[in-house]
């Protein structure tokens, strides 16, 4: 049986959780989570990817079991969650991974790359956009109006966002069969999500998400020029990142493996087995377990 570790390390005087797994001396897979979950979200993907694999999945701060101070004591944008990120495996002595993005997780990860390009093995997104394809119209027009203009009216959508109702249709939207998705999820995250002073927290990073397409041409001239691996594992019926995220990434990387599976937004809920079939045989010719 596969042992998953559940530990603490501090980084920058925050306190980051994360879940390990795997021998160290195997080749490191960093997972990185996305709005509003954590690395719970990967439970079922690490026991299947660890017996061949260093296994990473932090909490980012502000999300999870990590610490999440106020608005007010930290600035919360994808810059400082990437460089908590890297100070996390900066410790744990990682400096070559693979990287498993996921909505929020994409903007840190492409930041981790681009600081660092010859860090990165490989990359599996999963519902994880690069491009301005795939940003599902109905579901951005009022974060776009947030971007615009930060007031009492955007603000109230963005709220809303924080809701276990909302929170429950990014779970079950696209998804073919819904009693295969635990409950416990939505109710987990929306727990968490609704802490003292966290809607602050979510607010300016719902803010902040407007930084990420202005890097999108350079995260592309990093792919063009490096030819890094990519996986793309996608739910198709994803009404936040639509399919043609998926598929734009083979514009840049046209040896990229581009897969469109049944499943939502959060497909490892009801695909996990098929995704991690994948992974290990794509991480297996471009990252071999015995490297």
């Amino acid at each position: 049986m596969t042992e998953v570790h559940h530990r603490y390390a501090t980084v920058g005087g925050r306190r980051i959780f994360y879940r390990e797994a795997g021998d160290p001396s195997r080749p490191a897979l960093v997972l990185l989570h996305g709005f509003p979950t954590s690395s719970f979200m990967f439970r079922n993907l690490i026991p299947l990817l660890a017996g061949d694999y260093h296994v990473i999945a932090p909490d980012h701060l502000g999300f999870g079991l990590s610490d999440a101070p106020g608005a007010d004591e930290f600035a919360y944008t994808f810059d400082a969650l990437t460089e908590i990120t890297a100070g996390l495996l900066d410790q744990l002595g990682v400096a070559r991974y693979a990287i498993y993005v996921q909505d929020y997780g994409a903007p840190v990860g492409w930041r981790l790359a681009l600081r660092d390009p010859g860090a990165i093995t490989a990359v599996v997104t999963q519902n994880g956009n690069g491009y301005q394809a795939g940003f599902v119209p109905e579901f951005w027009a009022g974060v776009w109006a947030y971007h615009r203009n930060r007031n009492r009216t955007t603000e109230a959508a963005m709220r809303e966002a924080l809701s276990l109702q909302s929170i429950r249709w990014q779970y079950l939207t696209g998804v073919p069969d819904e009693s295969l998705v635990d409950p416990t999820t939505w109710w987990h995250d929306h727990a968490l999500v609704s802490r003292p002073g966290n809607d602050a927290v979510q607010l300016d990073l719902f803010a902040d998400y407007a930084t990420n397409p202005p890097l999108y041409p350079r995260l592309h001239e990093y792919f063009r020029a490096s030819r890094v691996p990519l996986l793309a594992v996608w739910g198709r019926g994803d009404q936040i990142f639509g399919p043609a995220g998926a598929e734009a990434f083979a514009g840049d990387l046209p040896d990229a493996e581009i897969h469109l599976l049944d499943g939502g937004h959060f497909l490892l809920e009801t695909a996990a087995g098929e995704v991690a079939e994948l992974m290990r045989a794509f991480l297996g010719k471009h990252v071999p377990a015995a490297s």
